[in-house]
C-alpha cells in the first residue's frame, strides 16, 4: 500500500493479476484491497470499493481506489475531464527516431479478440487516443520510454507504441517477439497525480520502474 486515507487507497498492482474479476477466476486487485479493509476495519457485510481506473492484466503499478461513493465520483470525474495526470514506464523494442513525440491514433476494439488496431486517420466509430513520450535510454536493441497518455483508451499505450514499430518487451498481443520470463509486459504505472476528491489537496505520487529490468 502506498497511501490510504478515509477516502481513496493508492496500491501498487503486481503484474499478472486482473484489477477486476474476470472470466479466469483469478486472484484480482479489487476483491484483495476489499478483504484488506474488511479485515483492517473489522467490518460486517460487502465492503464498497470504488474503482477508479484499470490496468490491463499483465501490466503492474500505481492503481488508485475510492473508499466512498462520493471519492468514487469525484474521482471519476476527473478520469473524464483529463485533469488525473498518468505516467508509465514502457522498454520497448527498438529505439524510436524521435527521441520525443505526441503520438495520435484512432483506436477501434476488436472485443473477441481482446485486441485494439491504432489507426493514423479516423474511422467509424474507432476513438481518438493521444500520449506524448520520451525516450530516457536505449540500451542494445531495447529502450526504456516515459509514456504520459492524455487520453486513457483500452490497450491505449500498448497500440499506439506497436502502431509505430515499437511493440512493449513481452506484448505478444501486440507484436512483441518473445514472452518475458514472467509472462508479463514490460509497461509499469509510475506517477499519478489527482485533486483529493474531498480535501481538494493536490496529490502525487511516483515509484520507480521494477528493479529486476535492470538494464532492459
Amino acid at each position: 500500500m502506498i497511501h490510504e486515507d478515509n477516502h481513496i487507497i493508492l496500491v501498487v498492482k503486481p503484474f499478472n493479476i486482473p484489477t477486476q474479476a474476470d472470466i479466469s477466476g483469478d486472484p484480482d486487485l479489487l476483491t484483495i484491497v476489499k478483504d484488506y479493509l474488511k479485515k483492517k476495519y473489522n467490518k460486517p457485510g460487502e465492503v464498497f470499493l470504488g474503482m477508479v481506473h484499470r490496468l490491463d492484466r499483465p501490466v503492474g503499478g500505481l492503481c488508485l481506489f475510492a473508499k466512498t461513493s462520493k471519492a468514487a465520483s469525484r474521482l471519476s470525474e476527473q478520469i473524464r475531464n483529463r485533469t488525473i495526470k498518468k505516467e508509465y514506464a514502457a522498454v520497448v523494442s527498438g529505439s524510436p527516431r524521435e527521441k520525443s513525440a505526441t503520438l495520435i491514433h484512432y483506436l477501434s476494439k476488436d472485443r473477441a479478440k481482446n485486441r485494439t488496431a491504432a489507426y493514423k486517420n479516423p474511422k467509424p466509430e474507432a476513438k481518438k487516443a493521444e500520449l506524448s513520450y520520451e525516450v530516457v535510454k536505449t540500451t542494445g536493441s531495447r529502450s526504456l520510454l516515459r509514456v504520459m497518455p492524455v487520453t486513457g483508451r483500452g490497450h491505449q499505450i500498448r497500440a499506439q507504441l506497436a502502431a509505430i514499430g515499437h511493440p512493449i518487451i513481452g506484448d505478444l498481443k501486440y507484436g512483441a517477439k518473445e514472452p518475458t520470463p514472467g509472462k508479463n509486459i514490460l509497461l509499469y504505472a509510475t506517477s499519478l497525480e489527482f485533486s483529493h476528491p474531498v480535501t481538494k489537496e493536490e496529490m502525487r505520487f511516483d515509484l520507480d520502474y521494477p528493479k529486476e529490468w535492470g538494464n532492459f
